[in-house]
């Protein structure tokens, strides 16, 4: 064995360690957004909230990880990104637990707000410290791996959330997330960090970043597309998943909500492994084919998730137990782009300014997306008397409407990807 094998295992050993913190991290920052969710009747019930107040407590959280991503994105692309994500998980742990001590509705909304504040400072910088161990040809694999954490997590959390508030109290559903979170955060404190685009092409010595570095995200056509198309999913895609349990339990008439809670998440997990690891694998292998195969698995899946999930809706038609198929599939289908949108914001993006191109990407898809629809949908439900389907039915063309914003990117991807290690100089 040659010494260049030999000096390359223990970087591979950090690599595949550094993934697995993040994964592990990501797993929780899912689980705490989705205790909530699962909670949500326990807590109405409780405060006497109507479907829009408990809608706003998603806005919450989202308007203020939205508008303090930029801010940490813009940090940890000077500091270091590790230390950086440390204390963000400690604060949001310890902001999710101070959610749990919430004796009226104003006090949790305000936590909510501070959880967003610490999932801000993680978001932009976790898959970009993924970017600089793993090169173009492996990425989006690599990064399905880390956001197979958002059905996996999510599940959990509709699972921990409604087992606790149906066994316990709705209030320990946010105490058991505080101290994996504290462990978790203490651990990033002891991982070295990685060089900037180290495992990207060979880019020019550049000055220091300016303004006008930045805005070239803004001229980069596979990245204004791709945050178009991550909008109109989100928007489709949070506002139902939250409003979910409630519309099966309530709406659909499954009388016991603690079951409900646990399928829905069991057939998130499914779907979601399934679906955000096939389609990172897909869009890597078809990639070497097709120059725009990241965009082209996407926009396929949310063009065959729209119907499944129109199916879910038609009660008369599809009862339940058979409902569940359809909400499988729909979340197959809607899980499917979640490797390949994310590896395109990476491949398009100089290291530079790679963590604010993800914080810029999520302001402008929770601000225009899920920051939206679950109070607008609860607004819905409110005017027609409970009746979900006419929220739902509000909400879901912006799942077409993601799939044609990939489709349309696709023809752009080649070129862009080949310019983004030039675009500062």
């Amino acid at each position: 064995m040659s010494s260049t094998d030999e000096n390359a295992k223990p970087a591979v050993r950090m690599a595949r360690l550094s993934v697995a913190l993040l994964l592990a991290i990501n797993l929780l920052n899912y689980v705490d957004r989705f205790v909530l969710a699962a909670a949500v009747p326990k807590i109405q019930s409780e405060f006497s909230s109507s479907d829009s107040q408990m809608g706003s407590l998603a806005t919450a959280f989202l308007v203020s990880y939205m508008i303090t991503a930029p801010l940490f994105g813009w940090l940890a692309d000077r500091f270091s990104r590790w230390k950086l994500m440390g204390l963000a998980v400690i604060a949001w742990s310890l902001a999710s637990g101070a959610s749990g001590w919430a004796e009226s509705f104003a006090v949790l909304f305000a936590t909510r707000l501070a959880v967003g504040v610490g999932e801000a400072a993680y978001g932009p910088a976790a898959p970009t410290v993924i970017a600089d161990l793993y090169p173009i040809q492996r990425r989006g694999s690599v990064l399905a791996w880390f956001y197979m954490a958002i059905p996996v997590g999510s599940a959990l959390g509709y699972v921990l959330g409604g087992i606790a508030a149906q066994h316990l109290h709705w209030r320990w559903a946010f105490y058991l997330v505080v101290p994996p979170g504290i462990l978790l955060g203490l651990l990033c404190f002891l991982m070295p960090e990685p060089p900037r685009g180290a495992s990207d092409s060979p880019t020019r010595s550049r000055r220091r970043v300016k303004l006008a570095d930045y805005l070239t995200l803004l001229r980069t056509p596979s990245y204004v597309l791709n945050c178009a198309g991550m909008t109109a999913m989100t928007f489709a895609l949070g506002g139902v998943s939250f409003w979910m349990p409630k519309y099966i339990h309530l709406y659909r008439g499954e009388p016991n909500l603690d079951r409900v809670n646990v399928i829905f998440g069991a057939l998130t997990v499914v779907s979601g492994i399934s679906a955000t690891l096939l389609g990172g694998l897909a869009g890597d292998r078809l990639s070497a084919r097709f120059p725009g195969a990241y965009f082209l698995v996407s926009g396929a899946g949310m063009l065959l998730g729209f119907p499944c999930f129109l199916m879910v809706l038609f009660a008369p038609f599809h009862p339940f137990p058979w409902a569940w198929i359809f909400i499988f599939l729909a979340e197959f289908c809607l899980f499917f782009n979640t490797g390949p949108t994310n590896t395109i914001l990476a491949n398009v993006t100089h290291p530079g300014v790679r963590s604010t191109a993800y914080a810029l990407n999520i302001f402008i898809i929770h601000l225009l997306g899920d920051a939206i629809s679950p109070p607008l949908i609860g607004a819905i439900s409110d005017r027609f008397e409970g009746n979900m389907n006419f929220g739902f039915m509000a909400v879901s063309g912006a799942i077409l409407l993601s799939g044609v914003f990939w489709l349309w990117g696709a023809r752009y991807l080649q070129r862009d990807t080949e310019l983004a290690p030039s675009r500062i100089l």
